[in-house]
C-alpha cells in the first residue's frame, strides 16, 4: 500500500505468473475489485477518480494481473508534485488530487507523490516497483513521496499514552523503525521521513496518523545518461536497480 491507507502488502512469494503493464479504462472493473477487496468504503478509489488519474498521468499508473485469471493484484497511482508542495500539504486529499494544469512535470523530471498503492500479493507488488523503475531513470524522475499509515500507533499509545506521533515514526528497533508499516516501506527504500500528519487519512489503527516518506530513485542522479539509452536497455538493468531497494 502506498501513501492512502491500506492493508500491507504480503512479502510472501506469489505462486501465480504475473503480468505487469500501464493500466487503461479497461482495467476498471479489474480494479474496482481490487479496491473493495483491500479498503473500507471510505478509503476506497471510485472509477472516476482511477479513471481521472489515468487520463491525466497515463505513464504513472501500473497494475500488476494474474495471467490465468485477469485478477488485478495490485495498483500503482502516482503523480508529479514538488517536493515543496508535498511538504506543505495538510492531507493526502491535497496531494492525491488531480489538477491537468498544475500537474504538468518538469521537462527534467523531478519528484512524484505516490497516490496509492493496493496489493493483495507482495510479489505483485514488488513486479510494479520492478516494472516501473527503468521508466522512472528515462524519463528522469529522482524520488517518490508517499503518505504511510502507522498501524502500530494506536496500541503504542495504549502503553504510553502520552507518546506523539512523530516519536512514534522516528522510534528504532534493532536500526529499523518500530512501526510495522514503516519498516515495510523503509525496506523497500522510503527511509527518509519528512513529516508527520494528524488528520492525513482516516486509518483507525494509526489514529488517522501518517508519515510521508521520501524514497530516492537508485541511479537517478545520472539521468542524462539514462535518457540517452533505449528503454530496453534499461529495462535489462532493472533487477539491477531494484536490488538496490
Amino acid at each position: 500500500m502506498m501513501s492512502a491507507p491500506a492493508a500491507t502488502p504480503a512479502d510472501t512469494p506469489s505462486a501465480r505468473t504475473i503480468t505487469v503493464r500501464f493500466l487503461t479504462p479497461a482495467d476498471l472493473p479489474a480494479l474496482q475489485a481490487l479496491e473493495q477487496r483491500q479498503w473500507t468504503a471510505q478509503q476506497a478509489a471510485s472509477a472516476q477518480a482511477m479513471l481521472q488519474r489515468m487520463q491525466a498521468h497515463p505513464q504513472l499508473c501500473v497494475g500488476a494481473f494474474c495471467v490465468t485469471t485477469g485478477e488485478a493484484l495490485a495498483s500503482l497511482f502516482m503523480k508529479p508534485m514538488s517536493r515543496e508542495a508535498i511538504e506543505q500539504a495538510r492531507d493526502w486529499a491535497d496531494c492525491a488530487r488531480i489538477d491537468p494544469q498544475a500537474d504538468t512535470p518538469a521537462p527534467s523530471g523531478g519528484s512524484l507523490f505516490g497516490i496509492s498503492l493496493t496489493s493483495v500479493d507482495g510479489e505483485a507488488a514488488w513486479a510494479l516497483i520492478r516494472f516501473f523503475w527503468p521508466h522512472a531513470l528515462q524519463q528522469g524522475w529522482r524520488d517518490i513521496y508517499l503518505g504511510s499509515p502507522m498501524p502500530g500507533y494506536r496500541r503504542a499509545r495504549e502503553q504510553h499514552p502520552r507518546l506523539s506521533a512523530e516519536h512514534h515514526a522516528r522510534a528504532r528497533r534493532r536500526g529499523l523503525p518500530a512501526d510495522p508499516q514503516l519498516r515495510y516501506y523503509h525496506r523497500k527504500g522510503f527511509k527518509d521521513i519528512v513529516a508527520v500528519r494528524a488528520g492525513y487519512f482516516p486509518h483507525e489503527a494509526s489514529l488517522d496518523h501518517a508519515a510521508v516518506l521520501r524514497g530516492r530513485i537508485p541511479w537517478s542522479r545520472w539521468s542524462p545518461v539514462w535518457r540517452r539509452l533505449p528503454l530496453p536497455v534499461l529495462q535489462r538493468l532493472s533487477g539491477w536497480v531494484t536490488a538496490l531497494l
